[in-house]
Parts: C-alpha cells; structure tokens; sequence
C-alpha cells in the first residue's frame, strides 16, 4: 500500500473506531461518576500508565540524538574531550565548584556588573542560544529531522512526486498541505459542492461544465495548489466552448480506481500532514546549562512582534509605580504566556549533569516524566521532579500541561530519587552511558 493510500485508510480506522465506541467495547463510563482513588505515591511505579521501553533499546529520540552525536565525533579530534564517565563526572563537579565561586565573587562585587553593550548583543544572543531551534520528525514521508520550514518544503517536494500516481488522493492533501488554511478550506467546500451536485444530478448539463471565467471558481478553486487536479482526477477536462474555456465532466475521464463519492470522502478526510516534536534530547554540563537564550521558533510571534512586545514591557516597567490589582497582573502573566508555543525543560542531577529536551506548551507534566524516565540508566528507579515554583509534583499533577503549570518558556526541575541518599546521589550516574556521548567539549 502507497504512503498516500495508508493515510486515507488510517483516517476511515480513525472514523470508524469514534462510530464503534460505546457499543461492544466495553464498559461506559459515566461523566458525573465519581473518580476512582488515585492511587500513592509510593504504588506510582505499578500503577502507572506509561509502559518504558526495552532494557537495551534507546527511544527514538535518544538513538538520533545519539547517531548525531557519533557524526559529530567522527569529525572531530576525540583527544579534545574525554567522554569516559570519570572524565565527565569530574568536570561536572570542577564545574559546580567553579559556579559556586563565581556566585559568591558577584555577591561581593555586584556594584561592579555592567550590561552588555547593544551593539555587541546579537553576537552574544547566538553565542548563548539553548539550543539551535525546534525540530521535527514525520513518519509518514521519513526518518530525517528537521525544522518546521523544511519539513514544509519536503512534503510539498513529496506529494507532487505522488501525483502521476495517484493523482486524486495526492491531490487532495496538496490543498491542504500547500496552501493556508482558509484557502484550502473554501476550496474544499466548493469542489464538493461541485462533485456532490454532479452525483445527485448526473445528467443535469448545467452541473457537468464549469465556466473557468466564472468568479468564485476563479477566486476559490483555480489558483490554489492541487484543485484543477482533482477535478482532473474526477473526470474533467478543459474545453473550448463559444470561445470560452470550460471544465467538462464526463464519466469516462474519471481517474480509474476512483469514484466521485471516492473523492468527496477524500476530500472531507483530507487534512495536513502531522509533524512529531523531536525532543533534540541535550546532555550538559553545568557551564552550558548557563545558555538560557531561546532561538525565535519558540515563539508564536514573529521577531520584529517579538522586539515590540520587549519594547512595550520596558515602557510598562517606568510606569509600573501605579498599583495593580490580582487581576490585572493575571491578565499581564497570560499575555507573556501566550507568546510562546514551545517551553524548553532542563532538569539538573544530583551528580551536575543536566538533559534537556523540547516540548509543546500543551504537552503534560506525565510527558515530562516519560521523557526523563526513558533517559535513565534503570527505568524502574522511583524519582520525583521538583520546580522552583510549583515545588514537588504529585499524582494530581500529571494530567496539567506545562502551561497551567506556567512551565514556560523554559524551566529548570530537579531530580531527586528518594531511595537515594543525597550524599550518595552526588556520585550516581542516573543516565543511559549511551547518552553521555552526547556531552561535548565547550
């Protein structure tokens, strides 16, 4: 079966499982219906929903971080940086009682500190970036990982590659895929209202042409990427008439294999290709958890908004001396939040070591605890995540997203293993030896 045909078949699964639903497939289970006890934290390992992986095997997003990694390697001199465990571990720690120092030397000399200058800040902001951007994968096409703008002009490169095949279907997902979403969606809506006509009315002339110069075929169907393809695929073709070119439907030119029903359907059930957040999974040390800079993908706005909104803070800060109520101030906080579409989750070890990986706003604190779990060298170990703001999260906790939580736009939890002593945990390597690779040389 073709990539295109198995995304059709898995949305018609998709529509008949939501029709199968409450009938044969088990108990109901009533809205009002009081919530079963949440089960204690110290069940939490068995009662879980999450099922960890394999013992040996890594995660997706472990095993492209890791095979990044090795590329990188390869290319470099090994002798630059020693990624034995004792090797890292030592830094980690020359790195904490660096830090520490460093603190107290700003602490006795802050009078001191200066701001960086504007004309160097740029050089500055990439030289602290976090990370390189938000990246992601797509099943239905490949393996690769890449950024949103990539991955867009892969699959339009991808899908007109499927036409001289499949002409019909593949043109139904280039609506959707190549053009904005109001355009494609007014363009939905008239070709089935054109096709739905001819299957109600098939001998009706007035429905088998369409006059190419007419208004809203030419506002809403002819200039948008993949429509003429369909109608082709439906079994139109362009004619001359009182010279005037036309679409003329005949049965006979229908693509074979396909109906007009067939291509409604597609047309209703077509929708964009889903991108997979990648995790773009990070292992640092304590010198590179200071880069906190976000890259602009991280942000809904664009950057010049982006510059503006900074610019109006700075305006609200000299006039900040007037009182705000509660509300207000929850009205501020939201807006900030609303600036960014993706938050940046670090979590620091025991022993220094941090990883870092990239998620959706929306995503769940339970996500961010699958996430570190599959990172751990024993993935049966009980740990707990604590944030600064939020403290310790419990049972109750695991259904919020990131955004209620106010997790945004990058936080920073840390670890702790209550089977361990702390004093013992400063030595333990918690992660997978495999993800050490992924510390690099400064």
């Amino acid at each position: 079966m073709s990539k295109i045909k198995r995304f059709f078949s898995k949305k018609k699964e998709e529509a008949a499982f939501k029709l199968r639903i409450g009938g044969g497939m088990g108990e109901g289970h009533k809205l009002n219906a009081p919530k079963p006890e949440a089960p204690t934290t110290s069940s939490r390992r068995k009662l879980d929903v999450y099922v960890p992986p394999k013992r040996n095997e890594l995660s997706n997003e472990a095993r492209a971080a890791a095979n990044a990694a090795l590329s990188r390697i390869d290319k470099k001199d090994t002798r630059d940086f020693n990624t034995s465990l004792a090797a890292i571990k030592a830094q980690a720690k020359r790195e904490l009682e660096a830090e520490r120092r460093q603190k107290d030397e700003l602490a006795n000399a802050s009078s001191s500190v200066s701001s960086v200058p504007s004309s160097s800040s740029s050089a500055v902001e990439n030289k602290n970036l976090a990370c390189q951007g938000v990246f992601f994968r797509c099943p239905l096409i490949g393996e690769e990982i890449l950024s949103k703008k990539a991955w867009k002009i892969k699959i339009k490169e991808f899908l007109y590659q499927q036409l001289e095949s499949e002409r019909g279907l593949t043109a139904c997902l280039i609506i959707q895929n190549c053009n904005v979403k109001e355009k494609a969606d007014d363009c939905i809506a008239t070709l089935i209202k054109y096709l739905e006509n001819i299957i109600k009315n098939p001998n009706e002339e007035k429905f088998c042409k369409i006059r190419m110069s007419n208004k809203i075929f030419s506002d809403k169907v002819r200039y948008v990427d993949g429509a003429l393809d369909v109608l082709y695929a439906a079994g139109f073709s362009e004619v001359q008439m009182d010279d005037e070119p036309f679409l003329l439907w005949t049965k006979e030119q229908t693509e074979e294999g396909l109906d007009l029903a067939m291509i409604v359907e597609s047309l209703k059930n077509s929708e964009p290709i889903q991108l997979e957040l990648d995790r773009n999974i990070k292992v640092l040390l304590p010198s590179q958890a200071r880069r906190v800079v976000l890259p602009d993908d991280f942000y809904r706005i664009s950057p010049e908004e982006i510059k503006r909104e900074q610019q109006l803070r700075a305006e609200a800060i000299e006039s900040s001396q007037m009182l705000k109520t509660k509300a207000m101030r929850d009205r501020e906080e939201q807006r900030n939040l609303r600036m960014y579409r993706y938050s940046l989750i670090r979590v620091k070890f025991p022993n220094g070591l941090y990883i870092q990986g990239t998620f959706h706003v929306y995503e769940k604190i339970a996500d961010v605890f699958e996430f570190v779990q599959s990172c751990l060298a024993d993935e049966y170990l009980e740990f707990n995540l604590v944030a600064t703001s939020e403290g310790k999260f419990n049972e109750e906790d695991m259904e919020k997203t990131l955004y209620d939580c106010k997790l945004i736009p990058n936080v920073l939890l840390l670890f702790t293993a209550p089977a361990i002593p702390t004093p013992v945990a400063v030595d333990v390597n918690f992660l997978k030896e495999e993800l050490l690779m992924l510390v690099q040389a400064m």
